[in-house]
């Protein structure tokens, strides 16, 4: 288990009161002033067209704990016993506006890693909101639908390592959990690695509103360099060739949906989920009926240096 470290002057860190492998760092309010200076220093726009003032945010971040705080993201991320933690702000007011944590989840990302080009926005990153009436083509804005459990990148040919969720604003929500699964607790993994369909490879499309035009082709079942099962999976995008690959996301479906060691957290504003994408699967559960319901959500998704 990752070493709980106290060490890191500003922040508050615990483990999750659900789960020892999520790791809860929240940042105090001294952190914070400290931020506002090098994060006023570029625009959101500045961000979007150089990439190198991206970096210049997390070495910002990174200085405040004396290079302490992405050493240990890094560690939290890429050890399997954990691979997610959830970091927060202590005290939201009105200097944590939503230019500030699009920032704050940028210096996340680039103390991980590098960003992938998000297709659904052109950008580093996707901003998207959740509302009453929706007419997308896909579940992630279908406020009323579960957002059954799934690894994100599965429809492109890039490489998906980790996953940043943002929340930004909610107005008016109630339901709406983040729901996560770790691999190693889902009950019957063993079972399905034995079955050889999830190891061939599957055919993986995406929705118009996606803007890939390609489609990829991998197994749902892969070996990380230590032998540990990896998954990449999500329910809406495989097109099955075959009754005996059919039958396999119907049994894999119903496996992760039915776990009783899935996760089911709230997420205040002011706060993102960061995960392992090759063995943490997330979520959300479906919101209760509401004309005034808004949420906006930040997601930046990329590969370890």
């Amino acid at each position: 288990m990752v070493e709980i470290l106290n060490t890191i002057k500003g922040f508050d860190i615990s483990f999750h009161n659900k789960s020892q492998r999520i790791i809860n760092i929240s940042i105090k309010e001294d952190i914070i002033e400290k931020l506002i200076f090098p994060f006023n220093k570029f625009d959101i726009i500045a961000l979007e067209y150089k990439p190198f003032t991206r970096f210049t945010l997390a070495k910002s971040l990174d200085d405040i704990t004396q290079n302490k705080l992405g050493l240990f993201l890094q560690k939290i991320i890429k050890n399997r016993k954990t691979g997610c933690f959830i970091l927060s702000v202590a005290n939201v007011n009105k200097k944590i506006t939503n230019d500030f944590l699009i920032k704050l989840s940028t210096a996340i990302g680039h103390l991980l890693g590098v960003p992938n080009h998000d297709a659904m926005s052109g950008k580093y990153y996707a901003r998207f909101h959740v509302k009453h009436e929706d007419n997308s083509d896909s579940y992630l804005r279908k406020a009323y639908k579960n957002m059954d459990l799934h690894t994100d990148g599965t429809y492109v040919d890039e490489k998906t390592d980790w996953l940043i969720m943002s929340k930004l604003e909610e107005k008016n929500a109630e339901g709406g959990e983040t729901s996560v699964l770790h691999l190693d607790d889902l009950e019957n993994l063993d079972e399905l690695l034995k079955d050889p369909v999830g190891k061939e490879d599957f055919l993986w499309g995406s929705p118009k509103s996606k803007n890939i035009d390609y489609k990829v082709k991998h197994p749902i079942f892969t070996e990380d360099e230590n032998g540990m099962p990896s998954i990449s999976y999500i329910d809406q995008f495989p097109e099955p060739q075959s009754m005996n690959q059919g039958n396999f996301l119907q049994k894999l479906s119903d496996s992760l949906e039915e776990s009783s060691n899935k996760i089911i957290t709230e997420l205040p504003v002011g706060s993102m989920i960061v995960a392992n994408n090759h063995f943490w699967l997330h979520g959300r559960k479906p919101f209760k009926e509401n004309k005034s319901l808004c949420r906006e959500l930040l997601r930046i998704r990329g590969k370890f240096n």
